[in-house]
């Protein structure tokens, strides 16, 4: 997808990025008499999330066709959205709707290689060759001087695929119609990307690439001789009964009601449906399915130590300066520690992927989580309604 949004969110993967081309694009807009609907969970009304709900209908008066965001505090859990599921039928958002998830896949996928590593089975300072011989080669890049713990912080330098020019037209632009159900395997993704020139020489800088993580997921594979989302399936989501969490494979499809939205520089004003899509290119870099309850879940139980020995999530927590990258953020092993706009840090992970953007975040005690989507990738805003959740303006005097 061409606008903005695409171009820095989706190309990389992450709905995270500041910088990048500036394209035009022509939100769409919500259905009539849907704009700015927000709906609290039963027994939380209000529940101090005035700011928080105010800035979802923000997003949806800036363009985005809906919003839902799932809070778990002290206090319960409050529900919240605006804004249209879909944009011919008028549908309302559920907080219960599921969406593609892009790379917040990372962390899931980190969790298991720290699993893996407290169990002996891999060395992070090992190299990439090491587990993939002779695979990490070919214009400048070379496997046996990345380690596996830069693959996983994204200081190996390696190059970014959706940054490549074939992929960039064929997957991210207009063609994307066209192309929408291609099979795509690891590999070949990989030989796209590494037909381009390293970015840095590795462990000297940071900028993010999905390329590392595609070749993470084959270290899985050839560790546990399994496929690394069945790995994830087994360690992560079936132990933790996230029930609406699966990988998708070749499968184009999103359950229903919520349809995901893009728009196109090739043909600005207009406003498309991109729910169906074969995300085999974003394997284990993004394609993962799920909902905000479960990534509640997920984080909660990640930062709270249910996942991870005490060694490994110190590792995991071990962040690295993304200056010039990522505004307000450092990254960790598959984990972003995200600053604020009032200075609270929290903790989880963001994914941009074909009409759907994903923000999931809380505090190191996993004691107050927020998950948002929208599902449209061409308009901005939800980092903003995590630091509303997290910084909400005083309440007026009396």
């Amino acid at each position: 997808m061409s606008t903005r949004l695409i171009r820095t969110t989706l190309a990389s993967l992450t709905a995270i990025a500041a910088a990048g081309t500036a394209l035009s694009a022509t939100p769409a807009a919500a259905a009539p008499g849907t704009t700015g609907r927000t709906v609290a969970a039963a027994g939380t009304p209000g529940a101090g999330h005035d700011a928080t709900r105010a800035a979802m209908e923000a997003a949806v008066a800036a363009g985005v066709p809906g919003v839902v965001a799932r809070v778990r505090d002290p206090h319960g859990v409050w529900k919240g959205t605006s804004g249209v599921a879909d944009l011919t039928t008028g549908q309302s958002r559920g907080a219960g709707d599921s969406f593609r998830t892009g790379s917040v896949t990372k962390s899931l996928v980190a969790t298991v290689m720290l699993q893996l590593q407290a169990e002996g089975r891999v060395d992070l300072d090992a190299t990439v060759d090491h587990y993939l011989p002779g695979l990490v080669r070919g214009s400048g890049h070379d496997g046996t001087r990345i380690t596996v713990r830069q693959l996983m912080n994204h200081t190996s330098g390696i190059f970014n695929f959706t940054e490549d020019a074939t992929f960039v037209r064929k997957v991210l632009g207009i063609e994307f119609l066209t192309s929408r159900y291609d099979d795509w395997t690891p590999h070949q993704v990989i030989a796209l990307a590494l037909r381009n020139p390293p970015q840095f020489e590795p462990g000297t800088s940071w900028k993010y690439s999905n390329t590392n993580y595609l070749l993470i997921g084959l270290i899985i594979e050839k560790l546990t001789g399994r496929p690394y989302a069945e790995e994830v399936e087994r360690r992560v989501t079936r132990p933790l009964g996230m029930r609406a969490t699966y990988f998708p494979g070749r499968d184009p499809h999103v359950p229903a009601p919520t349809r995901h939205y893009s728009t196109f520089s090739e043909d600005p004003g207009r406003t498309y449906d991109v729910t169906e899509l074969n995300p085999s290119w974003a394997w284990a870099a993004g394609e993962m399915i799920t909902d905000s309850a479960d990534l509640n879940r997920f984080y909660t139980a990640l930062l709270t130590g249910r996942l991870l020995r005490p060694a490994q999530l110190r590792q995991m927590t071990n962040t690295v300066s993304t200056e010039g990258n990522l505004p307000s953020q450092r990254y960790g092993l598959g984990l972003i520690e995200y600053e604020t706009s009032c200075g609270v840090k929290v903790w989880g992970h963001s994914g941009g992927i074909h009409g759907s953007s994903t923000q999931s975040f809380g505090t190191r005690d996993g004691r107050h989580m927020i998950t948002v989507n929208f599902n449209g990738d061409w308009v901005g805003g939800g980092k903003k309604v995590v630091s509303a959740e997290f910084c909400p303006a005083p309440t007026p005097a009396p």
